[in-house]
This record gives structure tokens, C-alpha cells and sequence, in this order.
């Protein structure tokens, strides 16, 4: 059984929570995603599968909108605003990512929410807040991660080239798991007799809190973080940790040696390699292989912890311009030494331990008659199973039998042209 079976979501449409609203659905919640009668913009999103633009084929809408139904509503309207409260009554959870006041200006201010809604869960996501100095700005997901401060932490040592953005509507994603996490913990609270309750979700605040040590060293030590490549920002300068291998493609090694394990490793896997006789400081290796323990607080005030340390930097180095990338990540796989082969996304999604690791999933498209391959969880627990449920809703495709079942006539709503269903 899922995780969430059993737990109904009410997701109005908006590229901010969708990515919310689907780690729900994939763990197994009912969500019902509420788009305009038109659709949602994001339909138009490109790319569209085989190059076809066609609301219906957005690759975007179909990643985003896993595993839940959807239904056309006109909420804006009286009569579908009334259809979306009786939806509303019988969630658990209201997942919405309107600007501030919109709700509010269509009779759906928290009176007729979570205050007349005991049980109900609202989440808002919004760019700054609800309320506040800036809570009426505008925000893209390109400003939320440069305002945030994630793109400062973004980009190369060279300083003279810009910060660089994360794809992928990072920035939405991260205020959307926060949003997720919200709303588990609120359900665990309601369960063990709590009342719901109204969360506000700022993706700026989000996306600030996720930048590690980069907001605290600014508030705390006054210190400002810089961009270095491939390695975390930081205020002073460290070693570069991308290497080029012998086959042109870069591995990073952000995380050499750190224990007498991890040194013995290494000196094998350079032995094996016939490389030992080339590294001077190989003698290094062998020392911090034998020593009990090495503390990594001691380097650049104790000569011999500061030696072993450059001697595993110096020995990486060696033997990436000796083997290509694939091998090298391999063999330090089998020495125990974190390392990634730096990928393009399609190389990742392609990758044997991605597969491996079951990362690629065949949904059938019923409207395309043959399966498209997504992308598959981003955890893996024991006891809470993931499941791609069902494709994305095509417009209107659930509009009915939702209504149906919380015992709303569709006829008159039809009529009235505030719903509209799959033809």
C-alpha cells in the first residue's frame, strides 16, 4: 500500500506547486488538479513529444502531473467557485500557488477555508509571502534562485562569467518539496489529533535556506561566499576538485581521502595501476594508510596531516590523466572514493546505475498507443512504495467523475460553461 492512500489533495493548477502536487500523487495520494476551462499554461510549455506542439503533448505537462485526475473549472465564477469548496471540504489537503489576495477576492478567504475546514491542510506556495513589503512582486523561477541567492552560489572561479542558473525550475522545486515536506508533517500532526491548519510556503525564503553555508557565514561571520567550479561557494578560495582525464571528459573529486582506509585504498588501486614509481608523495599514502585515524581539522597547521592530504589530491590527479573518465569513476567506486563522471542530463538518464537503480520508468501513453520513458522516483524507501499511478490528465478528463462522487450535478455547471470535460 502507499504511503498516502487514502489522502485526497485539490491542487489548483500553477507551475509553482505542480511539482508539489506530484511527489504527493506518486506516493500515492488521490490529487485532483483543478485547471482553467482553457487549460493550464503549462500545457504550452515546450518541448513537445516529437516535436509536435499540441497542448495534449507537452513534456512538461506530462512530467509535472503524474498520477493525478484532473478536472476544467471555472472557480472564479459563482457556481464553480460553490463546485470547488464542496471539492475542497472533502481534501485533506488544498495545495494553491495564487498570488496573494486572489483566493481571497473570490469568496475562498481563509473564513470559508481552513477556519469553516477544521481538517483541511492549506499550503500555500507564493513568491515572497502573503503579506509584507513584498509580497505583491512579481517573481520568475529565474529570480527566486538569483534572489534566493542559489545562482550566487553558482558558476566558475572565473568571476568574470556570470552565475549560472539551475535548470529544471529548480527554483519552484525547491520551494515545492518544502511545500511537500510541510504537508506531511501537518498530516502527521492532524493524525495524532491536531487540527489542520494553513501553511504559507516563501520560495524566496526556500531557496535562501537551501544555500548551506552561504547565508549563515554572510549573517554570522560577515563573510561573503564565492562561486568556485564543480565545489561548494565558500569565503576563501579552496582546491580545484574537477579533473580532466586522459579521455578529455571531467571527474569530480570533491571528497579525497579522508581515513587510513580510504589512503590504503588509493595507494592499491595507484599500485595496480603501475603509477606508484610516478608520484613522489606516494611515501604519504602509504603513511596515512597506517595511522589510526587523521584529523582533517589539523591540515595546514600539522606538516604530516597537511602532506597526506595533497599526497591523495596529488595521487587522483595522477591517475585521471592516465585512464578515461568511465574507468576512473569506476575505480574509485571499488576504492570507496565518492566520485561523478560530469555528465549531460540525457548521459545521466542513460547511465547503467541509474537503470540499475530502476530510475527509468515506461508509462504507457494511451493517446501516442506506445510507453514513454520518465523519470523514476527520487527515493527509494522500503516501506513507503513509488509508483507513477497514471499519466497526466488530459483537459477535463475527470471532470465528471469527480464531481460525480463529492455529489455535484455537472449538468447545470456544463450549461452554466464553468466546467468543461474530455470530448
Amino acid at each position: 500500500m502507499s504511503a498516502l492512500n487514502g489522502i485526497r489533495v485539490v491542487e489548483l493548477a500553477h507551475e509553482r506547486c505542480a511539482f508539489a502536487g506530484k511527489l504527493l500523487g506518486d506516493m500515492g495520494a488521490d490529487v485532483v488538479v483543478v485547471e482553467p476551462i482553457g487549460g493550464s499554461p503549462t500545457r504550452a510549455h515546450e518541448p513537445f513529444v516529437d516535436d509536435v506542439p499540441d497542448p495534449e503533448r507537452s513534456l512538461s505537462w506530462w512530467h509535472y502531473n503524474t498520477s493525478k485526475r484532473g478536472i476544467a473549472l471555472d472557480w472564479k465564477q459563482p457556481a464553480g467557485r460553490d463546485a470547488l469548496v464542496e471539492l475542497i471540504d472533502r481534501a485533506d489537503i488544498l495545495l494553491e500557488a495564487e498570488d496573494p489576495g486572489v483566493l481571497a477576492d473570490h469568496g475562498l478567504a481563509d473564513s470559508a477555508l481552513t477556519e469553516a475546514m477544521p481538517r483541511l491542510i492549506h499550503v500555500a506556495l507564493t513568491p515572497f509571502g502573503p503579506d509584507g513589503a513584498r509580497s505583491d512582486e512579481h517573481a520568475t523561477d529565474l529570480t527566486i534562485l538569483a534572489g534566493g541567492g542559489p545562482a550566487w552560489n553558482c558558476g566558475y572561479d572565473d568571476h568574470e562569467l556570470p552565475p549560472i542558473r539551475g535548470g529544471g525550475q529548480h527554483g519552484y522545486a525547491i520551494g515545492c518539496h518544502y511545500a511537500a515536506m510541510s504537508a506531511l508533517t501537518a498530516l502527521v500532526h492532524r493524525e495524532l489529533g491536531g487540527a489542520g491548519q494553513r501553511i504559507d510556503v516563501s520560495m524566496h525564503a526556500a531557496a535562501n535556506v537551501t544555500t548551506e553555508m552561504a547565508t549563515y557565514n554572510w549573517l554570522i561571520a560577515k563573510g561573503n561566499v564565492q562561486r568556485q567550479t564543480g565545489r561548494h561557494a565558500t569565503a576563501m578560495q579552496t582546491m580545484p576538485s574537477q579533473q580532466l582525464c586522459a579521455d578529455g571528459r571531467y571527474v569530480n573529486t570533491g571528497v579525497p581521502p579522508r581515513t587510513p582506509k580510504e589512503y590504503g585504498n588509493l595507494l592499491r588501486w595507484l599500485r595496480e595501476l603501475g603509477l606508484e614509481s610516478e608520484l613522489p608523495e606516494a611515501i604519504f599514502l602509504e603513511m596515512g594508510a597506517q595511522k589510526d585515524e587523521i584529523d582533517m581539522s589539523l591540515i595546514g597547521t600539522d606538516d604530516e596531516t597537511t602532506a597526506i592530504f595533497g599526497a591523495g589530491r596529488a595521487a587522483l590527479t595522477l591517475i585521471a590523466s592516465r585512464v578515461g573518465a568511465k574507468e576512473y569513476f569506476l575505480g574509485a567506486q571499488r576504492a570507496g572514493l565518492p566520485v561523478g563522471v560530469i555528465y549531460s542530463p540525457e548521459e545521466a538518464f542513460e547511465d547503467e546505475h541509474f537503470k540499475a537503480r530502476g530510475f527509468q520508468v515506461e508509462v504507457e501513453q494511451p493517446q501516442l498507443g506506445r510507453a514513454i520513458k520518465y523519470p523514476g522516483a527520487p527515493y527509494l524507501f522500503e516501506k513507503s512504495p513509488w509508483a507513477i499511478s497514471r499519466t497526466a490528465p488530459r483537459l477535463g478528463e475527470h471532470t465528471d467523475e469527480v464531481l460525480t462522487e463529492i455529489g455535484v450535478d455537472p449538468t447545470p455547471l456544463r450549461a452554466a460553461g464553468v466546467i468543461s470535460t474530455l470530448e
